[in-house]
């Protein structure tokens, strides 16, 4: 009776140990899949960035064929034309540029069409002693050109409270910026993507941007791990369900005496 229970423990910790072995495999190519479909958008991001820039026409024509899907107009070159509204001006708090924290400046640009586009003008340091003592920015007044690229909104950073400032004065400290919300406040006729402005430092704004990385190492990290445990398991279940039964086994054999 207690050599048919060890049998059936030794049964189910196998069948538990091999069930573990599959998970961890199917996680790692998991991961591959993950890779693989990271390392695509990479490709058409680059094959976006190379492309010819579009101007506010273009832009507008694009939105219009995708029916408001942005993502295949990310990172698009651009060179628009229009007019600074600096006192709808957001500054987003909590964002690094080369190591340092400081804010992203948002100002509204509007087109010739009449419609807006928020624009990612650029970075400044924080004050430690006093937040709300913003380091000045210059807004040229008039017609302008700006070059950069297409984005999505803002990357989302944890808060508490609620996301959106309920008030109307300008400019605003935020931590986040939702751009329906924002359009609703301002009454601006808002695109749905943004634009992060390049070129060298100016108007007291840097815009060493970071370049987006594909993420595929990270993936394909993690898949190595995946597999490491499946091998490692695999190994366990071998040895401690069967190979060390065994031996003790044939150990108890030769210890008997003839």
């Amino acid at each position: 009776m207690m050599r048919k229970r060890g049998n059936l423990w030794r049964w189910l910790a196998t069948l538990g140990g091999m069930l573990g072995v599959g998970v961890a495999i199917a996680l790692g190519f998991w991961q591959l899949d993950r890779a693989a479909q990271k390392h695509q958008r990479h490709l058409a991001m680059q094959v976006q960035a190379a492309a010819q820039p579009l101007d506010a026409t273009g832009v507008q024509q694009a939105l219009q064929v995708q029916a408001g899907d942005v993502q295949s107009l990310l990172y698009r070159p651009v060179v628009l034309q229009g007019q600074w509204l600096p006192a709808h001006s957001i500054y987003l708090d909590n964002r690094q540029m080369q190591g340092r924290p400081g804010f992203y400046v948002f100002t509204p640009l509007q087109l010739g069409s009449g419609q807006t586009v928020l624009v990612q003008r650029g970075w400044i340091a924080r004050n430690f002693q006093d937040r709300q003592a913003l380091q000045a920015v210059q807004t040229p007044a008039g017609p302008v050109t700006v070059l950069g690229w297409l984005a999505g909104p803002p990357a989302r950073l944890y808060e508490l409270g609620d996301a959106q400032a309920s008030d109307t004065q300008y400019p605003q400290i935020r931590q986040n910026l939702d751009l329906g919300a924002f359009a609703q406040a301002s009454g601006l006729p808002l695109w749905p993507v943004t634009v992060v402005q390049t070129g060298a430092a100016s108007e007291g704004l840097l815009r060493a941007w970071p370049q987006p990385g594909s993420g595929v190492a990270t993936h394909h990290g993690y898949a190595f791990q995946w597999f490491a445990i499946s091998a490692v398991l695999a190994v366990m279940v071998l040895w401690f369900q069967w190979l060390r039964p065994l031996r003790n086994v044939q150990a108890s054999h030769v210890a008997q005496p003839d």
